[in-house]
C-alpha cells in the first residue's frame, strides 16, 4: 500500500471514529486503536500512541460546541478531572511493562464491562428520583441543560461524588494503559455513578478526556511511540467527525445515544477480545 493511500484511509476511518466518539462521549481512540492494529495492522502501542492524539483532538473539536450548549457541567469535570489525570500518567508509566497481548484483552473486557449498566437504563431520557448528596450540593454541581428534543430546560441532580471520583481514577489508568481516553468509563462513572442525565455525561466526558490524554501523551512521546505520518491523519480526520457529532448529539433522544453506545461497545469488545485471544 502506497503511503498517499495509507494516509487517505487512515484519515477517512478517523472521521467515522471522532464522530462516533464525540457523538456518544467515547473519544475517537475507541475507535481508532482497533481500526490501525486490525485494519492496518500496526502494534498496537504505536496505535496507542496516534490514538492519545486523536483524544486530544476529539476533545478540540466537541468540548467548545457542548459547552456553547450548555450541555457541559464544567464544575463536574474541573474536579474529576483531578483523579483522572492522576491515573493517566500512573497508567502511562507501567504500560510499557504490560503485554500487548493482556492490554487486547483489558481493552475488550472494558468495554463489556461498560455495556451491562446502560441495558439497564436503555429506555431512560432523564434520570429520576435522584436527590444531591450533601458534597455535591456544597460543591454547587447541580446544573440544568436546553433539551431541544424534549423543547424545555432539563434540571438535574448529582449524587455519589465519591464514587465518581473513584471511578474517574481507575479511567485515567486506563487512558494511559490503552490511549483511548476512557471515555467508556468517564461515561458510566457519571451516567451510572453519579446519576447524570446521558447528553450531560456524554458532553462533559468530551470535554474531559483532552485533558486526561494531555497528561499523558508527553510520556508516549518521550517513549517514541507517537509516529508523526500515522497521528496527523488520524488528528485531523477525528477533528472534523468530532465536530460533525457534536452538532448531532443535540437532536437525538437519549435512547438513541444509548443504543449507539452499546452497539459500538460490543463490536469493537469483540474485534479486540479476539485478537488477544488468537481468534481470527
Amino acid at each position: 500500500m502506497s503511503i498517499g493511500l495509507f494516509v487517505a484511509l487512515v484519515f477517512l476511518g478517523a472521521v467515522c471514529a471522532g464522530l462516533l466518539g464525540s457523538l456518544v462521549g467515547l473519544g475517537g481512540g475507541i475507535l481508532v486503536v482497533p481500526m490501525l492494529t486490525i485494519g492496518f495492522g500496526l502494534d498496537i502501542k504505536l496505535a496507542i500512541g496516534a490514538s492519545i492524539i486523536s483524544v486530544i483532538a476529539t476533545s478540540s473539536g466537541a468540548a467548545a460546541a457542548y459547552v456553547r450548549d450548555h450541555l457541559t457541567n464544567v464544575r463536574v469535570a474541573m474536579i474529576l478531572e483531578v483523579a483522572t489525570s492522576i491515573g493517566a500518567v500512573t497508567g502511562a508509566l507501567v504500560a510499557a511493562y504490560v503485554n500487548a497481548t493482556l492490554l487486547f484483552i483489558l481493552f475488550g473486557g472494558i468495554l463489556l464491562f461498560s455495556v451491562f449498566p446502560m441495558i439497564k437504563k436503555l429506555g431512560e431520557e432523564i434520570p429520576s428520583g435522584v436527590t444531591s448528596d450533601a458534597l455535591a450540593v456544597r460543591l454547587q454541581l447541580p446544573s440544568w441543560y436546553p433539551d431541544r428534543v424534549l423543547k424545555r430546560p432539563v434540571q438535574y441532580e448529582v449524587d455519589r461524588v465519591p464514587l465518581g471520583f473513584a471511578m474517574m481514577y481507575v479511567a485515567g489508568v486506563v487512558s494511559g494503559l490503552l490511549g483511548i481516553g476512557s471515555g467508556a468509563l468517564k461515561v458510566l462513572a457519571m451516567d451510572t455513578g453519579m446519576k447524570l442525565p446521558i447528553k450531560v455525561s456524554s458532553a462533559t466526558s468530551n470535554f474531559m478526556i483532552g485533558v486526561t490524554a494531555a497528561a499523558s501523551s508527553g510520556i508516549y512521546f518521550w517513549k517514541g511511540d507517537i509516529l508523526p505520518e500515522v497521528a496527523a491523519p488520524v488528528a485531523l480526520g477525528v477533528l472534523v467527525g468530532a465536530t460533525v457529532g457534536a452538532r448531532l448529539l443535540v437532536r437525538f433522544r437519549s435512547a438513541t445515544i444509548r443504543r449507539i453506545f452499546i452497539v459500538v461497545l460490543i463490536v469493537i469488545a469483540a474485534q479486540m477480545l479476539g485478537r488477544g485471544l488468537g481468534i481470527a
